[in-house]
């Protein structure tokens, strides 16, 4: 039975309060930045309110990012697609947290000016305010915070659907990345590093502790499927913990030294934050060993008692970053940083040689850490089919490794590097990232994996469906192309054992006009026009994550571009033959006019940010562009080429069964992936032009 007195407001008010108080005292006791430069600072109600209402932010930040997370994928959803009455409470809990965390943001507005100007708060005139935030990236970050809160605040309120639930979680966390890239961390030598792994660690809090709240307020509820999502939630929350303690650690290595780590109070506070994960890694180890296993046995008391204190102890680590951020960083003894240091995060030998390029490298911590994650993932996927009496192919699992290469190499070598400061070498790693890493990303088929594994893990459940102990597995019972990936009886199966297979396309929805042929083509080829004549190329040079973001983009879009025209997953949109074959033509003249646009240009884009660098090697900007429209021709044009003769040489029957992977199903056949398409061994193979029937 669970504990009714484990009532939520109560615990999440204590733990609030317990955080603030925990981050003023500290604050008071190690200063602030104006302390460590002998500067008297801002009054003691200025000082403080900040940090009220930067703790009150991220307590709703942090709320509501678990709350879409727990309505997204922790209950199923009902057989429409529509949340479950359960999902839809906990989209509405994150409604009201994203409105505590748009006031919370916006208040920390004049608050952020007042300290940032010492001045006291009670002072100043609202006009006064108004010029003065114009001019902090601070204030910029909180006003740009307020703005996703306030879109997160309706679109909760209007929102059915698991898969709209799950886009917002996208948004909500991109909330949490304007401050992230205002903080310490941007600043100073490394600030690439500290910045990205910042924003791991607050990503991977938010969705723990969040998610965990969002847990236990379901948990008070006597939700129906509160082991199945306990279960769940456990993986995540492992994951979580192991994310927080690399990024901790990485963050904590850029910022002081060791032997600065018990001699400042910088130190002293990154080890209250290690000792607080210590602890609420030993009460996840609890949690699983004994919460989970007493809900098995019918009850819920432990569970409920154990996520309380380590709400409790979530909301102290809260208390705990607060003051760290409120507290300056010790001196390394360095000196100063460079102009190159400061603007990109880190030094350049020398000009962007042969051997540089392959040998200089700098890990990007985030879409490198990316890239080998999905090879991982992808392996474990191989070798859970293989397990299961499955085959892959060697071929895909190349192509896949190579794709997931070329982001490690396109980041993080010399490449990626040398991308910021040079305009011609940023173009290489574009490419890259655009077209050769998608082509070998597609062909990997990453959707027919995670098909045939969920399909075979399907058969192994339904040949014992109750599990280990008599109970059924959790988030392994469902067959490939339903919608809830919830516990046993929320989706139907088929009398057969196996509910009817769709294509793998089910499983990533996209908007219906993004999967258009003219909206890919338009994405692929008109980003580069967009993003490098309209002065956003110049805006992102100055912003490191908006960079990052950039490349993200390049690969996204050149993996959906990729898919629609030779991927070998199916499609959401069949496309026609002779239609994939006008997209990769039209492309061709596209990344031609782009290059050749680069060639003729007299105008250096990005002009101010590479001569604030100062580097000798790098002082004929308008060559160096040209350098950079001859490779987005070349790297461009040449590969697309490639692509469509490979097209034209491939004829519409060799497309349709360009594959056909056996695993066994739940009744002794086997499922077949013909066309990109799951059927049973005893049905006719589906026709069509290369994608398969939908």
């Amino acid at each position: 039975m669970i504990d009714q007195r484990a009532r939520l407001g109560p615990l999440l008010f204590v733990g609030t309060v317990v955080a603030c108080l925990v981050a003023v005292g500290l604050v008071a006791l190690t200063g602030t930045d104006y302390a460590a430069v002998g500067l008297r600072g801002p009054d003691g109600f200025t000082r403080n309110g900040l940090i009220v209402v930067r703790i009150l932010a991220e307590v709703g930040g942090v709320l509501c990012v678990g709350s879409l997370l727990f309505a997204a994928f922790m209950v199923p959803a009902q057989e429409s697609g529509v949340l479950s009455a359960d999902g839809y409470r906990a989209l509405r809990a994150a409604g009201w947290a994203a409105a505590l965390w748009c006031v919370s943001a916006i208040l920390s507005v004049p608050f952020t000016v007042a300290d940032s100007f010492t001045q006291p708060l009670g002072s100043m005139d609202f006009g006064k305010i108004v010029d003065l935030a114009a001019s902090l990236e601070q204030t910029k970050a909180w006003l740009l915070t307020a703005g996703v809160a306030v879109v997160l605040v309706v679109a909760t309120s209007r929102v059915l659907l698991r898969r709209s639930t799950t886009v917002l979680l996208g948004v909500a966390v991109f909330g949490l990345v304007p401050v992230a890239a205002s903080g310490h961390s941007s600043s100073g030598g490394d600030h690439d590093w500290a910045t990205a792994s910042l924003l791991w660690h607050l990503v991977a809090a938010a969705l723990w502790v969040g998610g965990l709240v969002a847990l236990l307020a379901y948990g008070r509820r006597k939700g129906e499927h509160l082991a199945w999502a306990a279960n769940r939630f456990s993986r995540v929350a492992l994951v979580c913990w192991i994310v927080m303690a690399a990024s901790g650690v990485i963050n904590a290595l850029v910022r002081l030294k060791i032997q600065n780590l018990f001699a400042t109070s910088y130190g002293l506070l990154t080890l209250g934050k290690i000792a607080a994960l210590v602890v609420l890694g030993v009460f996840g180890y609890l949690q699983r060993e004994r919460g989970l296993k007493a809900l098995h046995n019918g009850s819920g008391r432990a569970l409920v008692r154990l996520a309380a204190f380590e709400v409790l102890v979530m909301m102290i680590t809260i208390g705990l970053a607060t003051a760290l951020g409120r507290t300056p960083p010790p001196d390394h003894g360095a000196g100063n940083p460079s102009t190159v240091e400061l603007r990109i995060g880190y030094g350049l030998d020398g000009p962007p040689t042969l051997a540089r390029t392959f040998a200089d490298w700098r890990f990007d911590l985030i879409l490198g850490t990316i890239a080998l994650a999905m090879a991982v993932l992808y392996l474990v996927g191989v070798r859970r089919l293989k397990a299961r009496g499955g085959d892959w192919p060697v071929s895909r699992t190349i192509a896949w490794l190579g794709g997931c290469a070329e982001v490690v190499l396109a980041t993080s070598s010399g490449i990626g590097r040398y991308g910021p400061a040079v305009f011609s070498v940023d173009m290489v790693s574009n490419m890259l990232l655009s077209i050769l890493a998608p082509i070998l990303l597609v062909l990997g088929a990453p959707l027919t994996l995670a098909g045939h594994t969920r399909v075979s893990a399907h058969a192994e459940v339904s040949a014992h469906p109750e599990g280990e102990g008599g109970r059924r597995s959790p988030g392994s019972t469902l067959p490939l192309g339903t919608d809830n990936s919830g516990p046993a009886g929320s989706a139907p199966v088929a009398a057969s054992g196996m509910a009817p297979l769709v294509g793998q396309s089910r499983m990533v929805r996209l908007p219906r006009f993004l999967t258009h042929p003219a909206a890919v083509v338009a994405l692929f080829v008109g980003s580069f026009f967009v993003l490098y004549f309209s002065g956003l190329f110049e805006w992102s040079l100055d912003v490191p994550l908006a960079h990052v973001g950039m490349n993200a983009y390049f690969l996204l879009t050149g993996c959906l571009f990729f898919w629609a025209v030779i991927g070998a997953d199916p499609f959401p949109r069949p496309i026609p033959l002779k239609w994939r074959r006008a997209m990769v033509f039209t492309a061709i003249p596209g990344h031609a006019l782009f290059g050749a646009a680069l060639l003729t240009s007299q105008t250096v884009i990005g002009d101010h940010f590479y001569r604030t660098l100062g580097l000798w090697w790098n002082s004929n900007l308008l060559d160096i562009q040209r350098l950079g429209g001859g490779v987005a021709w070349g790297a461009g044009v040449v590969p697309l080429l490639i692509v469509a003769m490979a097209l034209f040489g491939q004829s519409r029957a060799d497309l349709g069964h360009s594959d056909a992977d056996g695993v066994p199903d739940d009744g002794g056949g086997v499922v077949v992936v013909r066309g990109g398409v799951a059927v049973d061994d005893h049905q006719s193979s589906p026709g069509g032009d290369g994608h398969g029937a939908q």
